[in-house]
């Protein structure tokens, strides 16, 4: 079994739809979006919810009004400013909160709880494509990095008990904690780059964090003709760090097209050039992982 994690620097450089395009062509897979905070690659796969499952989020504190004596013990020792005093009713604000409990612990007349958030979920859906594990944070939660861990421990559970050959994981796009979490003991990273400034400076970045995992990676630069200059900036800095390019895929208005009718771009047109070019990348994906240990 070998774990794949399609990464980008930033949003908006079709990650997902790459992402997509790669299920379909991977017949023996389970599939697992981590990007738990503005997850949307069931907009193409539209999965079909088999189990759901709440993911117990961060502690948030709450104020029983009845046993609250307006001592504001609790509000002076907040470091986050999540306690408010309003016309002598204290309250708890759940955005600032940081569930850290240190209120509840000196509160002298013991008025206030701190409970775990209910408001995530995680599920296990039958896709046209095979099994998907992909979550739903709310607004404001957090966490994300330990959803992303437990999403993809059940995605591997099925791969396992399926004797399935791959996992494909959407990542979330930066370098912050869903992201290493996403990455973190996984087979591959194929890097998906934006010929931008804004694109190849944040695709670096992820570069060397998942060059600081040593994992496998490679690369593949989306919309490559919308700017020459920075498309080939990309491919020296990919070059110079050994990185292989396994595609440059021009812009066509065709994926947009695929996306409107809720079907990956292979779906779409199997003999675009887009899909021409991503089956091109699949079969270099499966060169390279046959020889990973």
């Amino acid at each position: 079994m070998k774990e794949i994690t399609i990464l980008s620097g930033k949003g908006g450089t079709g990650k997902t739809s790459i992402t997509a395009a790669l299920a379909s062509l991977a017949k023996n897979a389970v599939l697992c979006d981590n990007d738990v905070d503005a997850a949307d690659l069931h907009l193409i796969l539209k999965p079909e919810i088999l189990e759901e499952h709440v993911f117990a989020g961060a502690w948030v504190a709450r104020i029983n009004q009845d046993a609250c004596t307006r001592c504001g013990i609790c509000i002076d020792h907040c470091r986050y400013g999540a306690i408010h005093r309003n016309e002598g009713v204290f309250t708890i604000n759940p955005f600032k909160c940081e569930g850290c409990r240190l209120c509840e612990r000196l509160c002298p007349a013991g008025a206030i709880k701190s409970e775990r958030s209910d408001k995530n979920s995680w599920y296990i859906s039958n896709t046209r494509f095979g099994t998907m594990v992909h979550a739903r944070m709310a607004p404001g939660e957090e966490n994300s990095g330990k959803l992303v861990s437990l999403v993809r421990s059940e995605a591997k559970n099925i791969a396992r008990a399926n004797s399935l050959d791959y996992i494909i994981n959407d990542g979330p796009p930066g370098i912050g904690c869903s992201a290493i979490s996403s990455i973190t003991g996984s087979d591959f990273v194929l890097l998906v780059i934006e010929p931008s400034k804004s694109g190849l400076h944040d695709a670096k970045r992820v570069a060397e964090l998942v060059g600081n995992f040593n994992i496998p990676m490679a690369a593949i630069i989306n919309k490559c003709d919308l700017n020459d200059d920075i498309t080939k900036d990309t491919e020296t800095f990919l070059e110079e760090h050994n990185i292989q390019l396994l595609a440059k895929i021009p812009f066509d208005k065709k994926f947009v097209e695929a996306m409107i009718n809720e079907k990956t771009i292979v779906e779409f047109d199997d003999e675009s050039r887009p899909s021409i070019l991503v089956k091109t990348v699949w079969e270099q994906m499966v060169n390279l992982l046959a020889n990973t240990n």
